[in-house]
């Protein structure tokens, strides 16, 4: 039963998250992501501090759960929820994080119910890292654009066709829906609310407590470099690259890769030359060999598979550019990979 005393405190916040003070509920999907959920919740802490005492005086947050069971991490941590299903409208945000994308249910009905419920009081709803997925997967997502990392693209797009998807960007804000690709960009996230929120020197004592130069605007690249040790300055040739890598099986033209560019091809193939001294066909055939490589060597997957999802019409022609890139055939490089992994035996 609600006393008077709890009526008073859910008054207190809700005037509270009014105000401008920046409230989040997280909620952990099974096998999250910590450091993902630790920037976060960490970023609110020192965007809240006042002589390094840590209170909660500007922000303030709670790990919800619809029950009090640990959740365990990726990284097999667990935490704890620290107070159950409160109403969404006691939060100024409500912070999904995922995590491995194998785990059936990350979250149980309950919850998905709870987001619903957040949804229709118009509490903004925040995917972090994959909880991309979980959103999408709940229904939140309909209707709204989403982020996810360059490493899960295809996979998301692959899942939920209907929903327009970009991994050009750290986060999407779109309505009352906010996505985010993970990993640093977190940081840059809650960094970017403190300032909403709380105010400029909020966030500028989060940043410089985490030794982070300065917050990365929504719009700036996710970091990837598919070519390894080749350094690309040009943001167009990494967004060309971006293009290219996701688009690894449905092959699409150089006149397509310019157009996301929004330049002519004659201008993205002097960009290439110039910065990579190559024809952008012969670097995204590279990347689609060298995703065929990862593929041979990790997977046991018959060659005609890998072929087709690496773009190439058959196993002949697929055999023929690996070997010219490679020196050697698929089936001859996963043996010696095979081979080298093979524990040594005495003589």
């Amino acid at each position: 039963m609600e006393t008077t005393l709890t009526k008073a405190k859910t008054a207190a916040r809700r005037h509270a998250v009014g105000q401008g003070v920046l409230r989040v509920g997280f909620i952990l999907g099974r096998s999250f992501t910590l450091s993902a959920f630790s920037l976060f919740a960490d970023a609110l802490r020192l965007g809240s501090d006042i002589e390094d005492k840590s209170g909660r005086v500007n922000c303030d947050w709670e790990v919800l759960g619809s029950t009090r069971n640990f959740v365990m991490s990726s990284c097999g941590i667990q935490v704890a929820p620290t107070a159950s299903l409160r109403p969404p409208t006691e939060f100024s945000y409500i912070a999904v994080v995922g995590g491995r994308l194998n785990v059936e249910e990350p979250i149980d009905r309950e919850t998905v119910n709870y987001l619903h419920q957040a949804v229709r009081a118009g509490v903004p709803i925040i995917g972090v890292c994959t909880g991309s997925f979980i959103l999408a997967e709940a229904g939140v997502l309909d209707g709204h654009a989403a982020c996810v990392s360059w490493l899960h693209h295809n996979e998301f797009r692959s899942r939920f066709p209907e929903i327009n998807v970009t991994s050009k960007r750290i986060f999407v804000e779109d309505g009352n829906v906010i996505t985010c690709a993970g990993g640093s960009s977190v940081a840059d996230l809650a960094t970017y609310l403190i300032r909403r929120h709380v105010g400029e020197e909020a966030e500028r004592n989060a940043l410089e407590i985490m030794q982070i130069t300065r917050r990365r605007d929504a719009t700036e690249m996710q970091t990837r470099n598919p070519l390894g040790a080749v350094t690309v300055q040009d943001r167009r040739i990494s967004l060309a690259l971006m293009v290219m890598e996701q688009h690894l099986e449905d092959i699409i033209g150089i006149d397509d890769v310019a157009n996301a560019l929004g330049i002519s091809r004659r201008q993205l193939e002097r960009l290439f030359q110039n910065e990579l001294g190559a024809t952008p066909v012969s670097v995204y055939l590279k990347l689609r060999l060298d995703a065929a490589m990862r593929l041979v060597a990790s997977t046991e997957k018959p060659l005609i598979d890998i072929a087709l999802e690496t773009g190439f019409e058959n196993v002949s022609h697929f055999i023929r550019k690996f070997r010219e890139a490679f020196s050697l055939t698929p089936g001859a490089a996963r043996k010696q990979l095979a081979a080298a992994r093979r524990p040594a035996t005495d003589a």
